[in-house]
């Protein structure tokens, strides 16, 4: 419109304004508050940031480190030191691809058993020197391979539960797009626990648990429902411990500000657990995953 206006030197300065007035209002809409479903549809969004952007914007001096020592680099999961407003701390999460190239190296931002060994390798790392260690969910889920499994893809993930656990450096995690299963997990027993808006996080994919309880994975939007995975159900079920909002339309409508709002939130919860003592630290991490679930025992018959 503008290119045919100004050929014929008209004036649509008043047609622009209703149609921006009309992309407002439609805007607007979009953000109402999503049913489940359609959140689980913008944490995949694939121009959403990934990791890498968030690094690029949130930290300096990024220098990533490679490798398990054991048997090789895991591209799933990126690491390495950084600074955050001056500080020095440990940078860990999941990356997924742009392209099918990318994915592939990444593979699809699912990590093999070697990719949480890293994981845990730097985290020890940045306990030596007493770094607090940020990381950074974003995966459907551990890779289910018949390779990651004869490489031990579960224990990888259980010496990650049991270790961080127990880790004397402060952790704090914010879950960035999907929460898959133990592979997020294995990335996120921590002090804190950060999700974005649109953000989800499940023991289980919607599509998984459909299948495994209707036998058919068109019942995903009932399985979204029974799985309570929005950020809004963490918060309420004392999960996540804070809600980092995301811009109007989602995450990759402006990266920039998104970045921005996450660097907030890491800073505020970065010197809330810098102000306790390591062995205070530990015994609230641990009483957080003790507290977590609901718990009712059956009534007993008695036998006769």
């Amino acid at each position: 419109m503008l290119d045919l206006a100004d050929r014929k030197g008209g004036d649509v300065s008043d047609e622009i304004k209703v149609l921006h007035g009309e992309l407002e209002r439609l805007r607007e809409d979009i953000a109402r508050p999503l049913k489940p479903i359609e959140q689980v549809q913008v944490a995949r969004h694939p121009q959403r940031p990934y990791t890498l952007d968030y690094i690029e914007r949130c930290f300096t001096d990024w220098v990533e480190l490679h490798g398990d020592r054991g048997f090789r680099d895991d591209e799933a999961i990126v690491g390495g030191w950084a600074r955050l407003n001056g500080e020095t701390v440990m940078v860990i999460g999941h990356q997924k691809g742009r392209d099918m190239k990318e994915n592939l190296l990444r593979n699809f931002g699912m990590p093999h058993p070697e990719g949480y060994r890293k994981a845990l390798r730097l985290m020890r790392q940045a306990e030596k020197f007493g770094r607090t260690v940020i990381t950074l969910i974003d995966t459907p889920g551990a890779y289910p391979g018949i390779g990651a499994e004869e490489r031990g893809q579960a224990e990888a993930i259980a010496m990650n539960l049991r270790e961080m656990g127990r880790l004397r450096t402060p952790l704090i995690s914010a879950i960035i797009g999907e929460g898959g299963s133990g592979g997020a997990l294995a990335l996120g027993v921590t002090d804190r626990i950060l999700m974005f808006e649109h953000a989800i996080y499940s023991v289980i994919s919607p599509e998984g648990c459909a299948a495994i309880l209707w036998r058919s994975a068109e019942y995903r939007e009932q399985a979204t429902e029974a799985l309570r995975l929005t950020s809004r159900d963490l918060l309420k079920l004392g999960i996540a411990d804070e809600v980092v909002a995301e811009p109007l339309g989602g995450a990759h409508e402006d990266w920039d500000a998104m970045a921005a709002g996450l660097r907030d939130a890491l800073l505020r919860h970065l010197a809330d657990v810098r102000g306790h003592g390591i062995e205070e630290l530990i015994e609230r991490r641990r009483a957080k995953f003790e507290a977590m679930g609901a718990w009712r025992q059956a009534d007993q018959h008695p036998q006769g």
